[in-house]
């Protein structure tokens, strides 16, 4: 039986149906030989569209729920919802926001029943699921309460820069109240069981400091002596290879240099930072971005989830120039972490 991963479209007025065909157009060897088994769930109007504008063929076979469960074709097509065809790309809409909605909700019911070993899912518009009535504040807090899962990690990754975090989608007047030594030690837990997963024997984690060069002795809060530090030593004396808190202006750096196989951030915009930086690049001479490189995962759910490292890019969405980068490396980390399970027959 081929690995069967669920890929679901995003907000479909951003450039998740283009970037979904480019990748599926890639896979079309893999899915051919029949190593690979890939369903698209999201909007048929939509996918169609992309195809015809980019010049793809359309392989996908369009099936219900129940013709999926009881015989997939090698590429599927699920429909989410039904948008109306003059739907138009650029601006997120209730109608948008209820097909990414209800694609996440399919694609969770697929995996919880073992018909898909994982799922990657393009990026959403949380003003979209706000107009369909549906008010998370991303992918990370949606899929846990679609799975029942209790304090999800988000991660980031470029290559072997890994980034984890212990607070995400909040006001940075709301951070500290939420570094617990509880929730320190469920990230690097969490972390290190998934370097574990993609052959690491030994991974080492670095932990960021919460405040400026890691509180300075106290002047700049205590947070990092009286809380991370603590956490920290209690972790390594456990058997866990962590070190912290480390300064959030060094610790990267160090990361970068192979110094550490993953760092713990504390919130958002620390751990997002870096590795948009690196990912992200820029042509010198015209300022625009030509190429979007990472992959966002979550962790603590009972499924696999991997996503794009970025979002809608409502602004050009439409013109058909969006880069697959992103997706199609959230793909082959879906596999890299499905395999193991999937050998084993789990």
């Amino acid at each position: 039986m081929p690995l069967r991963i669920a890929i679901t479209v995003g907000d479909p007025a951003g450039i998740g149906p283009e970037i979904i065909a480019k990748t599926v157009d890639q896979l079309w060897p893999s899915i051919e030989r029949g190593d690979l088994s890939v369903a698209i769930i999201g909007s048929w109007i939509t996918h169609q569209t992309a195809c015809r504008s980019l010049g793809i063929e359309n392989r996908a076979v369009l099936q219900s729920e129940a013709a999926f469960r009881t015989k997939p074709a090698p590429l599927s097509f699920l429909e989410a919802e039904a948008i109306p065809s003059d739907h138009a790309p650029g601006n997120p809409t209730a109608a948008g926001g209820l097909v990414a909605y209800n694609a996440v909700v399919l694609a969770v019911r697929l995996a919880l029943h073992a018909h898909i070993d994982a799922i990657c899912t393009a990026p959403l518009s949380k003003e979209g699921l706000s107009l369909a009535g549906k008010p998370y504040a991303g992918h990370t807090e949606l899929l846990a309460d679609l799975t029942g899962a209790s304090g999800p990690v988000m991660m980031l990754a470029h290559g072997a820069f890994r980034v984890s975090h212990v607070t995400t989608h909040m006001a940075l007047s709301d951070v500290a109240a939420r570094v617990t030594p509880e929730r320190i030690a469920r990230v690097v837990e969490l972390t290190e069981a998934m370097l574990r997963q993609i052959g690491l024997a030994q991974p080492r984690i670095a932990v960021a400091a919460l405040n400026p060069h890691a509180g300075e002795g106290g002047l700049f809060g205590r947070q990092d002596i009286d809380i991370v530090a603590p956490t920290v030593v209690a972790l390594a004396a456990r058997g866990i290879a962590v070190e912290g808190p480390i300064s959030g202006d060094t610790v990267f750096v160090k990361l970068r240099a192979g110094q550490y196989d993953a760092v713990v951030a504390m919130y958002h915009d620390q751990g997002h930072i870096p590795v948009k930086l690196l990912g992200f690049a820029v042509d010198p001479k015209t300022g625009a971005w030509n190429a979007l490189s990472g992959v966002n995962l979550t962790l603590g759910l009972p499924i696999i989830r991997t996503s794009v490292d970025h979002g809608t890019a409502f602004d050009i969405a439409g013109k058909w120039v969006a880069s697959a980068q992103s997706m199609m490396e959230a793909v082959e980390f879906a596999i890299q972490l499905a395999t193991p399970a999937h050998r084993s027959g789990k």
